[in-house]
């Protein structure tokens, strides 16, 4: 094979995993890995608190594609090619055991980020890809006669055959800048996992409480979640909230981040709580309302939804009236919450929006205007939910742009024309 010149634009999942596909596929290959910061690979290594959430245990690319608020018809044939235990398989045979959770995410058996650095650095090296750290790319140019005309921050420049867009997704991102400039249009990012802000008495206090199934759902919208929940020190987080703010990604951005939370703390509708609040009237008419609830919620967040309905904490069950018996199952399964704005999730900063998913071909992730530049990972308009999804893209996307850059540029050619 001939010896194609590679630039892998960002150090991220994607373009690591791109990087080591290419040089694997073709030793001839010279490959080079431009990150722009100092430190490569930064996501993988604060992932699932450190613990890189890496995929998930969903084989089914049907099933699979149904995480993925943006990309899922597209990222179905690359997942039938290489999917979760495509990964799985790839990180077992460089050494690295990956374990299931009870939730599907799967995480390397050591629970440590670094086990995915080191096998990918590792890989690299082995494969012969060369990584710079501490410069980015400024411009790429179609060259003359042919490839492409690279420019780096520093001022210095190179020639390629193929060039890999892999910089991620969030505004400042350089390999936005590069596809706009090469005649792509760019659907404008906005965070697509983020926590919501919210300052109320119900949970002011209870930071670090959490509840293991609620249902969640944004007032006057169609998105509804179900999943655990965590009140945090500026609102509520964990899946049931991460899930709900990628789904409505766009339309909570629209709404500048205002919207009534609903939260169901029992997981089920306000006509199953009245049922359930009632018979613990009848079985339980003694007992003091604070100290039994019939869904074994933290006694801590169950005190405070009793205040909340007007309960005093001394009334016994036979003492709830008829009114503040739905007044408290209204707080337990339709209990509404004003946010007032989000931060983003530091484990899985993530993005929708990108480079438009039209103007690529998802068989090589090469471009449909600039033959030569692939893409992958988040600075295409592609984005999955919470639980490993985000890095499955990443590799599936990244395998696919690597095998595809490392082709002989000539037999390429030959092909296409």
């Amino acid at each position: 094979m001939a010896a194609p010149r590679i630039i892998i634009v960002g150090g991220g999942a994607a373009g690591f995993f791109a990087a080591i596909t290419a040089a694997e596929a073709n030793p001839a290959a010279r490959v080079v890995l431009y990150e722009a910061t100092a430190h490569p690979l930064a996501k993988v290594r604060v992932s699932g608190g450190g613990r890189c959430n890496t995929t998930h245990a969903c084989p089914e690319p049907r099933e699979l594609v149904k995480r993925y608020p943006r990309g899922a018809r597209e990222l179905l044939g690359p997942f039938t090619r290489f999917g979760p235990r495509d990964t799985i398989a790839w990180f077992a045979e460089r050494g690295v055991e990956l374990k299931t959770e009870s939730d599907g995410r799967m995480f390397p058996v050591t629970d440590s980020s670094a086990t995915i650095i080191d096998c990918l650095r590792g890989a690299a090296d082995r494969a012969g890809v060369k990584v710079f750290t501490s410069m980015g790319v400024r411009t790429v140019e179609p060259a003359a006669g042919g490839g492409f005309a690279v420019t780096f921050t520093d001022g210095s420049a190179g020639e390629f055959d193929r060039v890999l867009l892999a910089t991620g997704g969030n505004k400042g991102s350089a390999g936005l800048t590069i596809a706009a400039a090469l005649g792509h249009e760019i659907v404008p990012p906005v965070p697509s996992l983020f926590t919501f802000h919210i300052d109320d008495p119900r949970i002011r206090g209870l930071e670090g409480l959490s509840v293991p199934d609620v249902t969640t759902a944004a007032r006057g919208t169609k998105l509804r979640e179900r999943g655990p929940i965590l009140v945090t020190h500026w609102g509520m987080s964990g899946p049931a909230v991460l899930k709900l703010s990628a789904w409505g990604a766009r339309e909570l951005a629209a709404r500048d981040y205002k919207f009534t939370l609903e939260v169901s703390w029992t997981g089920g509708t306000l006509a199953e709580a009245e049922v359930a609040l009632a018979a613990m009237r009848t079985d339980a008419p003694r007992k003091l309302v604070n100290n039994a609830n019939p869904w074994t919620l933290p006694s801590r967040l169950w005190e405070r939804l009793t205040v909340a309905a007007g309960i005093a904490p001394e009334t016994q069950w036979a003492g709830v009236s008829k009114k503040s018996m739905q007044a408290l199952a209204a707080q337990c399964a339709a209990a509404g919450f004003e946010v007032e704005g989000k931060s983003l999730n530091k484990e899985e900063f993530v993005t929708c929006g990108g480079v438009a998913l039209r103007e690529v071909d998802f068989r090589t992730m090469e471009s449909r205007k600039c033959p030569g530049l692939h893409f992958a990972g988040e600075v295409l308009d592609v984005d999955g939910i919470t639980g490993g999804f985000n890095f499955q893209a990443a590799w599936t996307t990244g395998w696919h742009a690597g095998h595809a850059m490392a082709r002989d540029p000539e037999a390429a050619a030959a092909t296409e024309g």
